[in-house]
């Protein structure tokens, strides 16, 4: 559809409020993954803008925001660690063009394949690995760099903290952040339509400054100073096999996590649905821009998508205004962030951490489907233990081990009394496992009437089909009354699923 003057006018309307709304999200949050993934807090605005004004003004979907995201923190992080902030660039921008290849390939729709659980597993290695991390920033500490030891070296460095006048300044600070994060949903209504990682911030700065605490702030050195285009020699660095890893890592989990959000984000409007591989093109298209600059690498973020719809964006004009307004305070007011206290970004981490882990909804999971659960804790265990992607092909080796014992399981309940005997039969049964349902089938030995519960089983092949109508047919010749409750259809599953 065309625009017109009454189309641009609606979408001002709506859109331009939003975008402020998005843009004031974005800025805390923009500057603390930088900050936690050791890059200067002006690359993360810089994905930001590219986030807005390149991958928000391309196809794919209207209302998801992009930019530097938690989850990619800790992979971020490892990457500078390794081959160091210069070699940044040029992994986001080959990436990103393979993201591109992806898209064309028409590859979108398959990350929808994925396990749930391991999805929900990667967020929870992520959440706690960026705990692990983020908590030695608030207690004015130093990390070991590694998952394991973070977490086994936390008490002790919280105790020592606690004992000094800077450890406890900056933990007063973050868990002042944390705080308001958390209580922000109960504030009135006038108060709450603003975001509350801003609130949670500005009131940390305000409170730093004029009592002059002794708790450092970040780092500002300007917007030019801070790109760092690949050169010839960052572009070398694609020769060593070791790099290729952490360039297919970066591609895949930003693409799952973009269109995982893509999708909780359909379900938040009314409005046009994703279209999975033009939105993989706009993010790799997107990560190619922000490589070539040396930024960081981004995805679509779900707290800023969600922002975006709360706050009434009807279309993609949002996205990019908040782009612009990105760009406008990273030019014009570029000083604020050096009144932002290390410890608030550290505290605004955590909370974002802890929603990764999300350990109530892990708890429901075990108490619904515990082999499910078992799939997210290796996924989590993983990447606690190793690292992101290694993690999460545990993870999908778990959830294929999963599936292979789901498709060959099968289970015989059988209750026998001297009137009746009730056999009931559950789960797939195939030809590979034919011999134990017949092995369980002889153990069976009725004396009245019985009855044959196939409608417990998700699926039923010919071998197994036969051998139970034998099974029930050689009791009938035996003068039994043989009931048999048969298995359901497809269409009788599919509408049960």
């Amino acid at each position: 559809m065309p625009w017109n003057t009454t189309r641009v006018r609606a979408a001002l309307r709506t859109d331009l409020p939003a975008s402020i709304t998005v843009f004031l999200v974005a800025v805390p949050l923009c500057v603390g993954v930088s900050v936690a993934s050791g890059a200067p807090a002006e690359l993360g605005l810089v994905t930001g803008i590219v986030g807005g004004l390149v991958a928000g003004a391309l196809p794919g979907s209207s209302l998801q925001v992009s930019g530097p995201a938690a989850g990619l923190t800790v992979l971020v992080h490892s990457a500078v660690t390794t081959h160091g902030l210069p070699a940044l660039g040029v992994i986001v921008l080959t990436a990103g063009l393979l993201q591109v290849l992806l898209g064309l390939l028409r590859l979108g729709r398959c990350f929808r394949a994925v396990s749930s659980a391991v999805v929900e597993g990667m967020l929870s290695g992520i959440g706690l690995v960026l705990i692990a991390s983020q908590a030695y920033v608030l207690l004015a500490g130093r990390a070991h760099g590694d998952a394991l030891a973070d977490l086994a070296g936390l008490p002790a460095t919280a105790l020592r903290a606690v004992r000094t006048g800077a450890g406890g300044t900056s933990l007063a600070v973050g868990a002042g952040v944390i705080a308001v994060l958390a209580l922000w949903k109960r504030a009135p209504r006038r108060l709450a339509a603003l975001p509350g990682p801003l609130v949670a911030v500005v009131l940390a700065a305000a409170a730093v400054r004029l009592l002059r605490l002794p708790v450092p702030t970040v780092g500002v050195g300007g917007l030019l100073g801070a790109l760092r285009p690949p050169g010839v020699e960052q572009l070398g660095l694609l020769a060593r096999a070791g790099i290729w890893g952490t360039v297919l890592a970066f591609a895949l989990i930003a693409s799952a996590e973009s269109l995982f959000s893509a999708s909780a984000v359909d379900h938040m409007h009314a409005g046009p649905r994703t279209h999975y591989n033009r939105e993989l093109i706009a993010q790799g298209i997107g990560n190619t821009v922000a490589g070539a600059l040396g930024a960081l690498p981004m995805t679509a973020v779900i707290v800023r998508s969600a922002a975006n719809v709360q706050a009434g964006a009807r279309t993609k004009a949002s996205r990019i205004l908040h782009g612009g307004w990105l760009l406008l305070f990273t030019l014009a007011l570029p000083g604020l962030l050096e009144l932002v206290p290390l410890a608030a970004l550290a505290g605004l981490l955590l909370h974002a951490g802890a929603k990764l882990a999300a350990p109530r909804e892990r708890l429901r999971l075990w108490r619904a489907d515990r082999s499910e659960a078992l799939v997210l804790a290796a996924t989590t265990v993983g990447i606690v233990t190793t690292n992101l992607l290694e993690g999460v092909v545990i993870g999908l080796v778990a959830a294929l081990a999963k599936t292979a014992w789901d498709v060959t399981h099968i289970r015989l309940h059988v209750e026998q009394t001297p009137a009746a005997t009730l056999v009931r039969v559950h789960g797939n049964a195939t030809f590979l496992k034919l011999p134990t349902l017949v092995d369980r089938l002889e153990e069976v030995t009725p004396t009245g009437p019985v009855e044959l519960d196939l409608s417990a089983l998700t699926h039923l092949d010919a071998a197994c089909r036969q051998a139970l109508t034998a099974w029930a047919e050689r009791h009938r010749r035996l003068g039994l009354l043989v009931n048999v409750t048969p298995a359901r259809t497809k269409s009788e599953l599919a509408k049960a699923n």
